[in-house]
């Protein structure tokens, strides 16, 4: 076996040399475009009362996280602004990554346990170092490979000495005070990135973390980014998982800061792999919700992260069966194909829970906006199905590691004789299984889209805490989502418009009280990325109660290509829109810009319910897809080999007054 083992490392690194194809991965980026993202704009445009659109990310890992520098990663809080304002950043798998356009703003939310201290613990000049624990970690970083035989030592680090570090600190083994002490300067550094980076008018940071909190996968994975208004007073030592694992003590430690002046919100991310403890019906212990619970939570979390690298959390075919798009860029894992761990785990689902609680007289707790992030761990998002380099470092840096091509022959053979459940056999093909059978269902997504009135911290977080808020898969579609009694005279292509809209309506987040015999008017402007993919239709989600069961129906409310919506399915015919397969074009159908009033034909003025908005692309190429037409191969046929990308407004919701 000894001789198996040297071949096998001996082949590793053979083809971590060779076949790694270094390049800048920048989508339709020109050289005059790269000139350009050198000059930095610092001119600070007027305020806009009628709001723009400004996209970022929430969710982005640098060297600090304890996950992303394992992994390879050693990109600093300042490289990855630099990232979000157009410049390029290495990947540590060996290439560049660079945006084709700067983002709006961006906020470094690495993890709050054990923050920094990997890297702290990989340079054996700190004190840290010396400790037992953390001796496989020594200069871990200083030579970074892409190879397999690297990635499976790196996978063989990351949980075992996670495990062992939790239990030397209980036992005294770890002196806990040292971990906090470099916690709390990896954090003031944090800040201070935030603040080198931030341009006001221009590009917004702030400063943020992630509260980590599960068990394990599927047993009540409530991991939630904390995000600070500004960067004022913030506190020295921030709230982990090893204070609590329970959020409601997260809220209350928010609670405290803001009666000192600090205002700070949460946003919870992957409900889609919570097992079902995402958006309960209970408390922590499993006593039932009542109206403390309901306002705290409401406080504190405005917002939820709808869709990410680990895939989408708007619903799943077996809550929403009528819905023909409801399985889109789903966790690939069984287990959340199972109802048991769909329940309490979707966003419409929650929606449907909140409309139940407040049936019940308690404050919606799941009223909440939505918000899109990457979740990267290598300092830049990757949101682009093109250029996807996926999320972790040199776990998936490559086509061959995250499962999109097929590996390296010789080295499949040896792997197979050592570890056979490492290779798998797909259309007659040798695939990398292992990590790279979850890595395969990882989405080039998303982004957070806000409707504000400039590009400052101020600003954009009044629209978190609004909600006018939408999220996209990672095109930047804009979404204009309004409805209203007096809207009857507003005229789609005139001037006034959007005064009209603000001046009579109620915006994307806010709350519509139902007034007797009126069917309120709805409003969806649709405008597609510039370098995306035409629009193909704007649909509308509906939920409400019936006999106290709750109900969802989808209605397709504009077409493209002058296409109209069937009054009986409540959907458009198809527009024909189609994909070469052959390199990944697509056909000219489909819509720049789609707008349109609406009103709900089965409108009941007895019933609450909330409504949102839901934007289609025209179909295109999925990442993996590319990865395979690249260099030559079949996609994969157990892989959906095309995705219609989508943008997502916040709800509106109807509130009974009668």
């Amino acid at each position: 076996m000894k001789n198996f083992v040297y071949i096998f490392v001996f082949i590793s690194l053979l083809i971590s040399c060779s076949d790694i194809n270094y390049q800048t991965h920048s989508s339709k980026l020109s050289q005059e475009d790269i000139l350009a993202l050198g000059k930095k704009n610092t001119a600070r445009p007027d305020s806009n009362p009628y709001k723009n659109a400004y996209f970022g990310d929430l969710h982005v890992h640098t060297e600090n996280s304890f996950d992303a520098y394992t992994f390879g990663t050693t990109a600093t809080p300042d490289d990855a602004y630099k990232y979000a304002q157009g410049e390029a950043i290495p990947h540590p798998s060996g290439y560049q990554i660079q945006l084709s356009r700067p983002l709006d703003f961006y906020a470094v939310t690495d993890h709050g346990v054990f923050l920094g201290v990997i890297k702290e613990a990989a340079d054996t000049s700190s004190k840290i170092s010396n400790y037992e624990v953390f001796k496989p970690l020594h200069n871990i970083n200083e030579n970074v490979s892409g190879s397999l035989f690297s990635l499976l030592q790196r996978a063989d680090l990351f949980r075992p000495i996670g495990r062992a570090l939790a239990e030397d600190i209980e036992d005294g083994t770890v002196d806990k005070k040292l971990l906090d002490e470099i916690g709390r300067t990896v954090w003031q550094e944090t800040i201070a990135a935030a603040d080198r980076a931030y341009t006001p008018g221009v590009f917004t940071t702030f400063a943020a973390y992630e509260y980590t909190s599960s068990e394990e996968l599927y047993d009540n994975y409530l991991h939630r980014n904390v995000i600070f208004k500004d960067t004022k007073n913030l506190p020295k030592r921030l709230f982990i998982r090893g204070d609590s694992m329970n959020p409601e003590d997260l809220w209350g430690w928010m609670d405290g800061l803001r009666g000192e002046g600090v205002e700070s919100l949460a946003i919870p991310h992957n409900s889609n792999i919570s097992g079902g403890a995402a958006f309960e019906m209970t408390y922590y212990n499993g006593d039932p919700i009542d109206e403390a619970y309901a306002k705290q939570r409401s406080i504190n979390e405005p917002l939820v992260e709808i869709t990410q690298a680990k895939g989408t959390s708007e619903t799943h075919p077996l809550l929403s069966k009528n819905d023909e798009w409801a399985a889109f860029e789903l966790p690939g894992d069984d287990e959340a194909k199972l109802l048991e761990y769909a329940k309490g785990s979707y966003v419409r689902n929650a929606y449907l829970r909140g409309l139940t609680l407040s049936e019940q007289g308690l404050t919606n707790p799941y009223k909440f906006g939505l918000a899109g992030a990457s979740d990267t761990h290598v300092g830049g998002g990757s949101y682009d199905e093109e250029t996807f380099f996926s999320k972790v470092g040199t776990l998936d840096g490559r086509a061959d590691m995250r499962g999109s091509i097929p590996f390296n022959w010789a080295l499949a053979t040896t792997a197979k004789l050592i570890r056979p459940n490492l290779i798998s056999e797909i259309d007659g093909k040798n695939y990398l299984a292992g990590p790279a059978k979850r890595l395969i269902g990882f989405s080039a997504s998303g982004l957070t889209g806000v409707w504000a009135e400039e590009n400052t911290r101020e600003a954009i977080y009044d629209a978190f805490r609004r909600k006018e808020t939408f999220a996209t898969s990672g095109p930047r579609i804009k979404v204009r989502f309004f409805a209203g009694y007096n809207l009857d005279k507003s005229n789609l292509n005139d001037v006034s418009l959007l005064k009209d809209l603000y001046s009579k309506g109620t915006p994307m987040g806010g709350t519509l009280n139902i007034e007797e015999s009126k069917n309120p008017r709805f409003l969806v402007w649709a405008i597609a990325d510039s370098l995306g993919a035409p629009l193909q239709r704007v649909q509308i989600i509906k939920g409400w109660l019936e006999g106290g069961e709750q109900k969802e129906k989808v209605f397709d409310v504009a077409c493209s290509d002058g296409l109209s919506v069937d009054p009986k399915t409540n959907r458009c015919p198809d527009n024909e829109a189609s994909v070469y397969m052959e390199d990944c074009s697509i056909s000219n159908n489909g819509n720049k810009e789609i707008k349109t009033f609406w009103q709900d034909p089965e409108f009941n003025q007895e019933q609450e319910a909330f409504y949102y908005s839901r934007v289609l692309e025209n179909p295109v190429c999925r990442w993996s897809t590319w990865d395979a037409i690249r260099v030559g191969e079949k996609p994969r046929s157990d892989i959906p080999a095309t995705i219609q990308e989508r943008a997502w407004s916040s709800p509106i919701w109807l509130n009974s007054s009668l």
